[in-house]
C-alpha cells in the first residue's frame, strides 16, 4: 500500500509536496483544519484517514498545537543546564499555560535558555529582553559563538562570492561525471551524520540505477541535543552545502536537490533560500547549466518536528506526506526512495566537504586525519565549557586537545559527557584521556562519534535523571513502526521514573533484556541505539546506580 501511496503523492512532483502544503496551511492557527486537510487528500487522491495520519504525527502539525504562541527548548543541553525553568516561568508571565509549547532542539546550546517566538529562536541573554522581544520584530535572535579551526579551514573557511566559489563546479562539468565520482570515493569522505558511511558508495549506488527522475536529499533535520554544527553551516556557509549538492546530482545524474531543514532552525530556512536565489540569478541551476546538458533544481522543505525523521527513510516518507514510519530495507534508498525513484540522502556536513574534495582532489581530503577516518569533523561545545562554541578539527585529534586546549575545560564540576547525540555514548570523564575524535577510537571504546556534539552533565545532576530523559525523549520520538522500540523505550521510561519517584527497584536482569531487546528487535537505530547511553551509565556508574537496582 505504501509503494501505490508512494506513486501517487508524487504525481505532481517535488514542488507540490503534500507535506509541504500541510505545513502551510498549519501556520496560522498552529495546526491545519480538518477540512482543509480533507480538501488536500481530495487533490490528491489519498484517503482521509491518509492526511490525518501524516498531521497527527509532527509536534507543529497536530491538533494539540493549534493556538501555541511560544515553545521551550526541551533538549538535553538545555535540560542538564537548568535553564528552562526559568524560561517556563517568565514566559507564563506573557502567556497562558497552554499556550507554551515545546521544541528539541533549538541548536542553541551554546548558551542555553532557549526559546521559540513568532518564528524565531532566542537563547541567553534574550530572557532578560523579553517584553521587547514580545513587543517588536527585533533582531534580539541573533546569536554569537566562537568558531575556530584548529588546524586547516575547510568546512570554516569564509566564502569568497559566488562567481569564485562555483567555478570547480563548472570546471566539473567539463569532466566525465565518473571521474568526479572517483575523486570523492579517493576521498573516503564518511557521513557526518552519525553512520559514517563512505559517500562515494552511496553516489555510486544511485548512479549505478537506471532511471529518468532520480532525488539528491540534504537530510538538514540535525535533531540531536547538543548538535548545531548543521545549523552553522546552513546559516553561514550555505553555498557549500549546496555545492555538495549540486556535484552530488551530476555523479548521480540527479536532476533535483531537496533540502529538509527542521522547523526548529526558522531562520536556516530563510538563509538557504537566499543562497539558492543568488545561485539561480547567476545562471548555476536551472535547465542546461552553462550549456553542460545537465539540469538540476532546488527545493526547501521545512520539517514539521520529528527527531526520528533524522533517519533517511523515514524523512523520505515525510516528504512524500506520509507518517515518518522507517522503511524495511531492502531495498535501499539509491534503488527505491523518493516516490520510488532512486535517491542519496546525506547530513548537511557531508555535503559541505565536497567543495575541497573538487577543488583539491580526493587525495588531499584523504590526506587529512586517520587512515580510516579522512578529513576534518566540526565539532559543538555546550555552555559548561569556558569556550563554548564551534571547532573543526582534523579527524584523530585527542579528546583532551578538544576539551581542554580549544574548549578550555569546565566552568563547573563535569561527570560525564554525552558525545554523539540522545543515542550516543555517555562517556565519563576519566576516559577522555583515552579517546581521539575519529569513528574507530569511538567504537573501539564502546561510544558513538555521531555528529560530535558534546553535552556535559553536571556532577549533580543524578545518573538515574540522566536515563530517564534519555527513555522518555526516545518514547516521545519513536515513529512506532516496530514493537521493539515503540513498548521498549516506553517500558523503560516507565522503570526509570517509577525507580526515581518511588521505593521500587529495578530487576537487572529484566532491564538487561530490555535493553537487549532494544537493540536487535529494533528496526533502525533510534531504538537500537538508545541502550548504547544506558550501558554506559550502567558501566561507568555503577555505584550511583546501585540504589535503583536489586
Amino acid at each position: 500500500m505504501s509503494d501505490n501511496l508512494s506513486e501517487l503523492l508524487g504525481r505532481k512532483g517535488v514542488n507540490e509536496s503534500l507535506f509541504d502544503k500541510l505545513g502551510n496551511l498549519a501556520k496560522p492557527e498552529g495546526a491545519p483544519s480538518e477540512e482543509a486537510m480533507a480538501k488536500l487528500a481530495d487533490d490528491f487522491l489519498i484517503g482521509k484517514a491518509n492526511a490525518f495520519g501524516t498531521a497527527s504525527f509532527y509536534d507543529f502539525l497536530k491538533p494539540e498545537n493549534k493556538d501555541k504562541k511560544a515553545y521551550v527548548c526541551n533538549g538535553t543541553a538545555c535540560v542538564c543546564a537548568g535553564t528552562q525553568e526559568q524560561v517556563i516561568d517568565s514566559l507564563k508571565n506573557h502567556f497562558e499555560a497552554d499556550e507554551i509549547g515545546h521544541m528539541t532542539c533549538l541548536g542553541r546550546c551554546h548558551e542555553n535558555s532557549a526559546f521559540h517566538y513568532n518564528g524565531k529562536n532566542y537563547s541567553g541573554d534574550a530572557l532578560n529582553k523579553l517584553d521587547k522581544i514580545l513587543d517588536s520584530d527585533s533582531n534580539l535572535n541573533q546569536d554569537n559563538y566562537i568558531v575556530k579551526a584548529s588546524g586547516k579551514q575547510i568546512l570554516t573557511k569564509p566564502f569568497t562570492n559566488v562567481n569564485d566559489y562555483y567555478q570547480p563546479f563548472l570546471e566539473a562539468l567539463r569532466q566525465d561525471s565518473a571521474d568526479v565520482l572517483e575523486e570523492i570515493k579517493t576521498s573516503n569522505v564518511r557521513g557526518r551524520g552519525g553512520a559514517g558511511f563512505p559517500m562515494g558508495m552511496k553516489l555510486q549506488f544511485c548512479r549505478n540505477v537506471e532511471n529518468d527522475t532520480k532525488f539528491i536529499i540534504c537530510n538538514a533535520d540535525e535533531g540531536d541535543p547538543g548538535a548545531y554544527s548543521d545549523r552553522y553551516l546552513l546559516e553561514h556557509q550555505p553555498h557549500s552545502v549546496l555545492f555538495g549538492m549540486l556535484i552530488s546530482g551530476y555523479v548521480t545524474h540527479a536532476n533535483y536537490g531537496i533540502l529538509y531543514i527542521r522547523a526548529e532552525y526558522p531562520e536556516s530556512v530563510e538563509i538557504v533560500q537566499k543562497a539558492i536565489d543568488a545561485i539561480q540569478e547567476a545562471g548555476l541551476i536551472g535547465e542546461n547549466i552553462q550549456g553542460s546538458g545537465f539540469n538540476f533544481q532546488f527545493k526547501i522543505i521545512q520539517a514539521q518536528g520529528s527527531y526520528i525523521c533524522g533517519e533517511e527513510t523515514a524523512l523520505i516518507n515525510s516528504i512524500e506526506g506520509q507518517r515518518p514510519e522507517v522503511r524495511v530495507r531492502p531495498p535501499f534508498p539509491a534503488q527505491k526512495g523518493l516516490f520510488n525513484k532512486p535517491t542519496t540522502v546525506n547530513n548537511v556536513e557531508t555535503l559541505a566537504a565536497l567543495h575541497y574534495i573538487i577543488s583539491n582532489g580526493g587525495q588531499a581530503w584523504k590526506d587529512i586525519g586517520t587512515e580510516r577516518s579522512s578529513g576534518t569533523k566540526l565539532v559543538s561545545l555546550d555552555s559548561f565549557f569556558n569556550n563554548p562554541g564551534m571547532y573543526e578539527v582534523e579527524m584523530g585529534t585527542p579528546l583532551s586537545t578538544v576539551v581542554n586546549d580549544l574548549g578550555g575545560g569546565f566552568k563547573t564540576d563535569i561527570k560525564a559527557l554525552q558525545i554523539g547525540g540522545p543515542l550516543g555514548g555517555l562517556v565519563p570523564i576519566s576516559k577522555i584521556k583515552d579517546l581521539t575524535l575519529d569513528f574507530e577510537s569511538f567504537s573501539k571504546e564502546g561510544f558513538l562519534l555521531g555528529h560530535a556534539s558534546v553535552v556535559s552533565v553536571p556532577t549533580d545532576y543524578p545518573i538515574m535523571k540522566f536515563i530517564e530523559h534519555l527513555f522518555d525523549f526516545a518514547a516521545y520520538e519513536s515513529c512506532g513502526k516496530c514493537f521493539p522500540c515503540r513498548l521498549g523505550t516506553k517500558r523503560g521510561h516507565e522503570l526509570a521514573e517509577k525507580a526515581l519517584k518511588t521505593d521500587y527497584k529495578i530487576d537487572k536482569k529484566l532491564f538487561a533484556d530490555l535493553l537487549t531487546t532494544l537493540e536487535e528487535g529494533s528496526l533502525c537505530a533510534h531504538g537500537g541505539g538508545i541502550p548504547l547511553p544506558v550501558r554506559n551509565a550502567l558501566q561507568y556508574f555503577e555505584d550511583e546506580l546501585k540504589p535503583y537496582f536489586n
